[in-house]
């Protein structure tokens, strides 16, 4: 009854895990976010059957559900977000989404229909003693690739440091990490009355990767303490509504200050640049053009470490677009694309633009004329 009682508890969590894992997905969307979804629900599923294996003996279709839940669709789509999650590179991406297709379609379609050996009990059956070679071989290298995936993602956050949106960072890879760990090892041993328990311990970890995930980042140079009379200004200029962005202004801060004013007195972070090259449909130029003028207005109202965004047409190719971005830093980098206009303008893209390319930046040196972003960025 311990075993029942446990499985359940699991089941019921993992449930409330997806659902918050949902509300995740929609407040803030990305593909790290549905990832962590179908993850979440595969496990969720697996742990569902479970409950009735615990009760009333396991048979090939709960052993099936419980398998490609736990020992495949919850790792591999759990390493995938983390992927998504930390790692810019595009053709990263693509590539990667290539392997997921071929290590999701093969071993789920393999783990649903192959013959299955051995007598089964209400303990939770470990894989290897029921699944013949084959089904082995391609749930190993599926959990090869996760780990494959996880030491990327951590190199990938390492490179960019541990402070500020870092520590944030490392924080949910930990988490994704545990839940991997205790799924595999769940899937290959089974572990009796423990493996529900671990697998609770798993389901939990990836609620709390996702809920870490989906809060915004705190500006390291905003301070609370700073309640002056800047606020009660903002109150009364800000008659209307407006919609908050991730990250508030900094304090003290004049955003054009490297541009303008006296040389600054440390070395200013390094620029980010960003370039990115819209092929359109045909006749989707206009519906693209306002999209762009919308977001350029935004960034230029709410983003005072985006130095430069500034749309172009190409007259010599009408089909083509260009966006060229200068951000401040890294950090000013990951809080644009975390703006609520930029996340709606990304959304509405696909219905004009039929391919895309990005060329990511890192500014060793520029020249400009004083007026140049005044001209563009009016604030």
């Amino acid at each position: 009854m311990v075993t029942v009682g446990l499985t359940f508890i699991s089941a019921l969590v993992g449930w409330s895990a997806t659902a918050a894992l949902t509300a995740y997905a929609q407040r803030r969307p990305s593909v790290a976010a549905i990832a962590w979804l179908v993850a979440a629900l595969g496990v969720t599923v697996g742990l569902s059957a479970a409950v009735i294996g615990v009760l009333f003996d396991f048979g090939e279709l709960t052993f099936r559900l419980l398998h490609i839940g736990v020992s495949l669709t919850g790792p591999l789509f759990v390493a995938w977000g983390a992927f998504e999650y930390a790692v810019r590179s595009p053709n990263g991406r693509f590539t990667v989404r290539l392997f997921m297709s071929v290590l999701t379609i093969v071993p789920l379609v393999v783990l649903s229909v192959d013959r299955i050996s051995g007598r089964f009990d209400a303990a939770f059956p470990p894989l290897g003693e029921h699944y013949d070679l084959i089904p082995r071989a391609l749930v190993n290298g599926a959990q090869g690739f996760t780990a494959l995936l996880l030491v990327l993602v951590f190199v990938a956050v390492l490179r960019r440091g541990t402070r500020g949106p870092g520590t944030n960072d490392l924080a949910v890879l930990g988490l994704l990490v545990l839940t991997v760990l205790l799924s595999v090892v769940v899937g290959r041993a089974g572990l009796g009355a423990f493996g529900p328990l671990l697998m609770l311990g798993a389901v939990s970890s990836l609620w709390g990767a996702g809920a870490l995930a989906a809060r915004p980042r705190r500006d390291p140079y905003d301070d609370d303490d700073y309640d002056d009379e800047y606020d009660d200004e903002d109150d009364e200029l800000d008659d209307d509504p407006q919609e908050q962005p991730v990250r508030r202004k900094r304090r003290n801060a004049d955003p054009y200050d490297d541009l303008y004013g006296d040389a600054p007195t440390a070395p200013p972070a390094k620029l980010r640049g960003v370039i990115t090259i819209y092929t359109l449909g045909e006749g989707q130029g206009d519906g693209f053009d306002q999209l762009a003028n919308a977001v350029v207005a935004e960034v230029a109202k709410r983003e005072p470490d985006t130095l430069l965004f500034a749309a172009h047409t190409v007259p010599s190719a009408p089909l083509q677009r260009i966006v060229y971005a200068i951000y401040r830093d890294e950090l000013a980098q990951e809080e644009h694309e975390r703006q609520p206009h930029t996340m709606e303008f990304t959304r509405l893209l696909s219905r004009h633009v039929v391919a895309t390319n990005v060329i990511e930046l890192s500014l060793s040196g520029a020249a400009a004329n004083d007026g140049l972003a005044a001209m563009l960025m009016p604030r």
